[in-house]
């Protein structure tokens, strides 16, 4: 596993990385927009949260374990996650539409988010919504013509592998802490709780995903894939997590 002070190295140098040319104009056609639109605002709208009841549990967290480290790599997630949403805002804007304020997705995880103020919960719920946001991002690439969106996406994907992996690394950590009797317990939860959200996120944008190429059953597939790379390999080999290699790519 990586230390935090090896996350925040990753952080900063990852945010010296310019991958998108704003040079290009946006090349979306009408039936393109048709179709991704409200997918691509309700996106932008869940990455631009400013993070501040993460950190107030990130806070907490590293306190009790002495690893003030973790705060700052944190707080360097989240601003690579508000870049995310800065940029799709900045297409949006690009091609006229509006960054909408509200969306019945993005209310629904804030508030599962907000239930539970402990760094178990978030990580959780972080590993969860990641996966399932590469999955959304690639389908978004795939659905589209447009160069400028397809390099705004595959710095998101980019991103992403190195987010999982993060938020992998630290639920690992949170998991060998608990009694045999709470690993038994966790072991069903995580898994309803990866496949249930999977399935709300598919409800919500399975018309983009359909652009994307993905069929129900694909779609399901994938993210059973996601699972067995980040749930199940806590779960079922908790501890052993090999650390990331320094410059190599996530592989999720």
């Amino acid at each position: 596993m990586n230390s935090s002070n090896q996350w925040i190295e990753h952080f900063n140098i990852n945010a010296t990385h310019q991958r998108i040319d704003w040079n290009r104009q946006p090349a979306l056609s009408p039936g393109e927009t048709a179709v991704i639109l409200r997918s691509l605002q309700a996106w932008q709208l869940g990455e631009t949260s400013d993070g501040k009841n993460l950190l107030r549990a990130a806070t907490r967290y590293a306190r009790q374990i002495n690893d003030p480290g973790y705060v700052l790599a944190v707080a360097l997630f989240i601003k690579e996650e508000q870049k995310h949403g800065n940029n799709l805002g900045r297409y949006l804007d690009a091609i006229g539409q509006e960054r909408i304020k509200s969306d019945w997705g993005d209310t629904l995880f804030r508030k599962i988010r907000y239930l539970n103020s402990s760094m178990e919960a978030w990580t959780l719920a972080v590993v969860v919504v990641e996966s399932t946001a590469q999955v959304f991002y690639q389908a978004l690439k795939d659905a589209t013509r447009c160069r400028l969106l397809k390099q705004i996406c595959k710095d998101i994907l980019i991103d992403e592998a190195y987010h999982i992996t993060f938020q992998t690394d630290r639920l690992a950590i949170l998991f060998d802490n608990k009694t045999p009797a709470g690993k038994l317990f966790r072991r069903g939860f995580y898994r309803l709780f990866f496949f249930m959200t999977s399935l709300t996120v598919w409800m919500a944008h399975k018309k983009l995903f359909k652009a994307g190429g993905n069929t129900f059953t694909g779609f399901m597939k994938k993210m059973n894939y996601k699972y067995k790379k980040t749930i199940h390999r806590v779960t079922a080999a908790s501890g052993k997590l090999p650390a990331l290699p320094a410059g190599a790519p996530a592989g999720f």
